[in-house]
């Protein structure tokens, strides 16, 4: 027993000893890491380089790693650090121009003294951006573009992407706009319907909505999980807002002609409270387009109270109204007519212009938040809710004339190719009757209903189709730091739309009422409904979309010496249900009441390594996979007259990573970009008239298992030459094109045309549409821009771009690379001589032709008793070059024989419609702070 005492003992004693080794071990261990890890501070302090004065909650950075502060209400800042080597620091203030210094952190204290900003005129240039990215999504059947989102980013190749590419409607990396996350103080502004962020909800408010923090492509954000273009947040506390007035006033071409602009942001009062206000006012008889008018108006407001400096609640409102003319695609024929500013859609009454398409949107948000600041952890908690309505306007005409004075049978190729051969002198008397009368005749559709005065029933009518909108969300959003290496991110949102569509009448243009039945079928659109329907009466069709969404995200991000790691995952559980308010006599067991509930649950998860060679070159790569849920556009195949949905529908799958290569030197910065994405199981649906080898119809195409691919190379490049020169370049070469051969179904109506009426019911399976490896409609593929700038010690500055974009296509018909294509409708039997290489020929896709554009730019800023006074302007396209920024094939000659003898002349009826870009633009903008 003694011995076995005495092992114990022993046992106890070398344990102890070992332990005493262990710690002794851990200490040396630990003094050696306190000697190499050193904590260094690099301090200073960043003042105005023309009044003089601090500048506060500047930020402050060493570029590659997490390291980030602000400055104090003095202007001070210190970063406390253990790195060691030479680094970028960058300094970033609200309207400065971004300064970048190289500094030798190896001493025990880096003291940088006053550090000078100067003023950057060039953010007015923002206001460009945002009409560029208005315009794509309002007018058109072109899918909204990716630039809206690009204002809060310093990166070369982004900003040119914006500002010079966006002319030509360029897609960064042929992605279009629902695929960035927009939010507004972390809750989500993509709209459920279509996933993209409606830009008119918070335009005319660039002062106040300068404060964003953008997340590129799939960069980890703190925020969200976010989309293949990154996440933007847009932050309206007023205590990161200079405070005083700022009054501005433009000119401009483009889409408006002035726009006034004015706004307040208040000091913190004793009771701990900051306000700001704003407000705009733009408008136009006519922008760069004829007859399309611009008439809007916004207004802002937001209340900070701060309890502590740690909590604090915010309130914020918007409301914005923004009434615009659109403008349509137009042919090659009518073009030579009528030239690139020609516009079908106005014409004069009573001396006045007025655009049959008007498009009018007012959707105001009220929003509350509460953000917490605590030891470790940070919170953002929030409530939104908006509504109101976006209506487009259209003439509706019930056995009469097409009232467009672009339709096909008033245009002189409608003589010249005809079937039974050309009819020269008719064709040189529509060309002269179509010059005489170029516009929509708002008199004829008067005289036209009056013929009918007997019994008021009107042949015209002006209405809109609307979507009445609301939409309430909850978002919280938690961010925790434990240490210096680990961040964790974790977000959680709920959101529920109710969306009423409906069409309404706004003028019967002379008529007592309009009979609400298709006049094809002569069957009801609302069968519990009055037949005779008037003025500001619901008629045609009237449903509501329910759609629920439920999102989390969580995310843990590392950050050491030489590399940093993130990883992040995503759920979503979404809901969506339509309820139809009208029994519809064509479909009377699926139109009225509620569908069958569409629920998907999907998944998502990225990640991203960084790996610094120093402080000034590291290279970083991203990979995601994403399966999410289609469209709510692409879920109902019509949804306007019944319940039925895509039959088989899937979660749409992506899979994307890229490759980076950043540098950041004293005078050299620049980002070279390899990328990579894959869409899968994509389902599309679209509307036309088509005279195809299975019949004549108005159809609703079904497309899907589609599948695209985006890929390319993206370089930025910015030199400062010297002190007052800078030289910079953009390049971007991409391959987006269509990856299968996906699946197409028509859905026909009960309907006709003028000369055929073909009542045909049901669906119809095309088969395989042959597109794989037709370039998709993304814009120009091919980006060059390369630009000079001179900014001078007396605070103006001037700046030139020279731009040349190419390899853009017109988007394809899907239902022409279908098998109903070869048949003749009249026999059902393919046409003779429909063989592959002839029928190659007719379908190979349509360029848009190369574009060259020069652009100007220049500025100068005064400091007068104490106010800010800046002017800035800009010239694009200087010499005024003609260019097709998109276009599409029509759908109408859906088969063979009906396309060749359209194209017979080389003036075909029904040829593809183009876009134009704007001619010699100018935008002038004068503003004035105190």
């Amino acid at each position: 027993m003694q011995n076995a005492a005495s092992k114990n003992t022993l046992c106890l004693n070398l344990m102890a000893i070992c332990m005493r080794f262990i710690r002794c071990i851990f200490i040396v261990f630990l003094f050696f890491q306190i000697l190499n890890g050193q904590q260094i501070s690099i301090n200073g302090s960043i003042w105005d380089a023309q009044s003089g004065r601090a500048i506060s909650y500047a930020g402050i950075e060493i570029e590659g790693t997490s390291l980030k502060v602000y400055t104090d209400k003095e202007g001070r800042f210190e970063i406390i650090t253990t790195l060691n080597g030479v680094f970028i620091l960058a300094i970033k203030a609200r309207e400065y121009i971004v300064k970048r210094l190289p500094v030798d952190i190896s001493l025990n204290e880096l003291k940088l003294g006053r550090i000078l900003l100067e003023k950057d005129v060039s953010i007015d240039q923002n206001d460009i951006l945002i009409t560029l990215t208005d315009n794509q999504i309002i007018d058109g059947e072109l899918e909204g573009g990716s630039l809206g989102m690009l204002t809060a980013t310093q990166d070369v190749f982004l900003n040119r992407a914006a500002f010079d590419f966006g002319q030509a409607f360029f897609k960064v990396r042929g992605y279009d706009s629902r695929n960035g996350s927009i939010l507004i103080n972390g809750v989500l502004m993509n709209k459920l319907r279509d996933g993209r962020p409606q830009w008119n909800n918070w335009g005319g408010l660039n002062d106040v909505l300068r404060n964003q923090d953008f997340y590129l492509g799939l960069k980890a954000s703190p925020y969200r999980f976010g989309g293949l273009l990154g996440v933007t947040n847009i932050d309206t506390r007023p205590s990161g807002l200079r405070p005083g007035f700022r009054l501005s006033g433009s000119l401009s071409n483009r889409t408006y002609f002035g726009r006034i602009m004015a706004s307040y942001t208040s000091r913190k009062t004793k009771g701990n409270f900051i306000y700001s206000l704003a407000a705009s006012r733009r408008w136009a008889k006519e922008g760069f387009i004829n007859g399309t008018l611009y008439d809007a108006f916004s207004v802002y407001g937001a209340m900070e109270y701060q309890f502590n400096t740690n909590n604090g609640l915010l309130f914020t409102g918007i409301l914005s109204s923004n009434r615009r003319g659109s403008s349509a695609a137009i042919t090659e024929e009518v073009y030579h007519l009528a030239g690139n500013k020609y516009n079908p859609y106005w014409g004069f009454q009573n001396g006045y212009y007025r655009n049959s398409r008007e498009r009018k949107i007012m959707e105001p948000i009220v929003m509350l938040n509460y953000y917490g600041k605590f030891r470790k952890l940070r919170v953002n908690a929030g409530i939104s809710y908006q509504s109101g309505s976006f209506s487009k306007s259209r003439i509706g005409y019930f056995n009469a004339p097409n009232p467009d004075p672009t339709y096909f049978r008033y245009l002189p190729s409608f003589y010249i190719n005809s079937p039974i051969g050309a009819n020269f002198l008719n064709a040189n008397l529509a060309k002269k009757a179509f010059l005489l009368k170029p516009q929509l005749q708002w008199e004829n559709l008067y005289k036209a209903n009056s013929t009918n005065l007997a019994n008021g029933l009107a042949a015209y009518i002006l209405y809109n189709d609307t979507s009445s909108d609301k939409q309430l969300t909850l978002n919280t959003t938690f961010n925790i730091k434990p240490n210096d290496v680990i961040s964790i991110d974790m977000n959680l949102s709920f959101r529920n739309t109710i969306s009423n569509n409906f069409a309404k009448i706004s003028d019967l243009l002379g008529a007592d009422y309009h009979a609400d039945r298709d006049p094809f079928s002569e069957t009801r659109n609302d069968v519990n409904g009055q037949l005779k329907k008037g003025k500001g009466d619901t008629f045609n069709y009237d449903y509501t979309l329910n759609y629920q969404v439920f999102e989390a995200f969580a995310q843990m991000s590392m950050f050491k010496s030489k590399w940093n790691f993130f990883i992040a995952a995503n759920y979503n559980n979404s809901r969506n249900q339509r309820n139809g308010y009208f029994l519809n006599e064509r479909f009377p067991e699926n139109s009225m009441g509620k569908s069958k509930p569409v629920q998907f649950r999907n998944y998502g998860i990225k990640g991203g390594f960084t790996y610094k060679f120093n402080g000034r070159q590291w290279i970083i790569t991203n990979g995601i996979l994403l399966n999410r849920a289609p469209l709510l556009v692409n879920t109902f195949i019509n949804p306007r007259e019944n319940n039925a949905i895509v039959p088989n529908l899937n979660s749409e799958k992506i899979t994307s990573f890229d490759i980076n290569y950043i540098t950041r030197f004293p005078n050299l910065i620049g980002r070279l970009t390899c990328f990579y994405t894959r869409f899968q199981k994509l389902t599309d649906i679209n509307f036309f008239f088509v005279d195809a080898g299975v019949g004549s119809d108005f159809v609703q195409e079904v497309i899907t298992d589609l599948d695209k691919l985006n890929m390319g190379i993206e370089l930025g490049l910015s030199y400062q030459l010297s002190s007052s020169v800078n030289l910079s370049a953009a390049f971007a070469l991409g391959k987006h094109v269509y990856a299968s051969d996906p699946n197409l179904a028509i859905n026909f109506d009960t309907a006709g045309d003028e000369e055929n009426l073909i009542n045909i019911e049901g669906t119809k399976d095309l088969g395989i549409a042959k597109i794989k490896n037709y370039k998709l409609p993304t814009g120009p593929q091919m980006a060059l821009s390369l630009g000079v700038e001179y900014r001078d010690p007396k605070f103006w500055w001037i700046s030139t771009k020279i731009n040349y974009l190419s390899d853009n296509y017109t988007s394809i018909s899907a239902i022409r690379r279908t098998r109903s294509f070869y048949l003749n409708p009249e026999t059902g039997q393919p046409f003779d001589i429909a063989t592959p290489d002839n029928v190659d020929r007719i379908l190979k896709q349509k360029p848009l032709g190369d574009i060259y554009l020069l652009n100007l730019l220049g500025g100068k800023s005064w400091l007068l008793n104490g106010k800010y006074l800046s002017v800035f302007v800009s010239v694009n396209n200087l010499f005024n070059t003609v260019f097709r920024t998109g276009g599409y094939e029509q759908n109408r000659n859906g088969n063979y024989g009906q396309l060749v003898q359209d194209n017979l002349s080389g003036s075909p009826s029904f040829g593809p419609k183009y876009w134009f870009g704007y001619g010699r633009t100018y935008f002038l903008n004068l503003a004035i702070s105190f």
